[in-house]
């Protein structure tokens, strides 16, 4: 698979109210986007009263699903690329736990946000680990199509521990260190996962087949 470029609006509301805020979207055309490409458009000099208020007027729905930096608010619609990904390493991830007698705590894309940190994001999907918590662990993102808000950025001011980031058909790990992430070769999170091996089955054309895979893979190592 293959991330590609999509399109994103940046636009400027002229007043506090949402009705404007919602209006500005349509002050730029976006030129024709990839069925393959996600959808996304980012308002700025967004209030963070403004934020919980677009989340109320989503409600349940799974989309647009919404991140929030600091006055910047993206709204992005995720293609059908981009849910199989994510929803692949989860499935990958979950495998993994199972066979490994642990405990995981699945959360999906829970909304996570602090107003104090004027930061708000709704992961690909995010997990803890040895039980419940009130916060995840782990979050995973997939950069389908470049462009967006700095999720990293986000997720250091909400104090995530570890994220997982596919990238330009790469797994990378970040784990957050004094204040900033840094990116590790092996998970801290899950010490003993073998990425590479994991993310060798990201390609698979069946995810029903991709998991069986990875499960008897798992089960031939020591």
């Amino acid at each position: 698979m293959r991330a590609r470029r999509g399109w994103q609006v940046r636009s400027r509301p002229r007043s506090s109210s949402i009705a404007s805020m919602v209006a500005a979207r349509v002050l730029e055309v976006p030129p024709p986007v990839p069925e393959e490409a996600d959808r996304r458009i980012i308002l700025s000099d967004v209030s963070w009263w403004q934020y919980e208020a677009m989340l109320a007027i989503r409600g349940d729905r799974p989309a647009p699903r919404l991140t929030y930096l600091e006055g910047d608010l993206e709204l992005m619609s995720p293609s059908r690329n981009h849910e199989t990904l994510k929803t692949l390493l989860a499935r990958l991830l979950e495998a993994y736990a199972d066979v490994a007698d642990l405990e995981l705590e699945g959360y999906g894309s829970m909304t996570m946000r602090s107003a104090p940190k004027a930061r708000g994001i709704e992961p690909d999907e995010c997990y803890a680990v040895g039980g419940p918590k009130e916060y995840p662990d782990l979050a995973i993102e997939v950069v389908w199509t470049h462009g967006g808000l700095d999720k990293l950025e986000v997720y250091r001011g909400l104090g995530v521990r570890e994220v997982w980031l596919w990238k330009d058909q790469e797994l990378s790990v970040h784990v957050l260190r004094g204040g900033a992430y840094v990116a590790v070769e092996r998970s801290e999170v899950l010490p003993d996962i073998d990425l590479r091996l994991l993310a060798s089955f990201l390609d698979a054309e069946s995810q029903t087949q991709a998991v069986r895979g990875y499960r008897s893979a798992l089960a031939r190592r020591p």
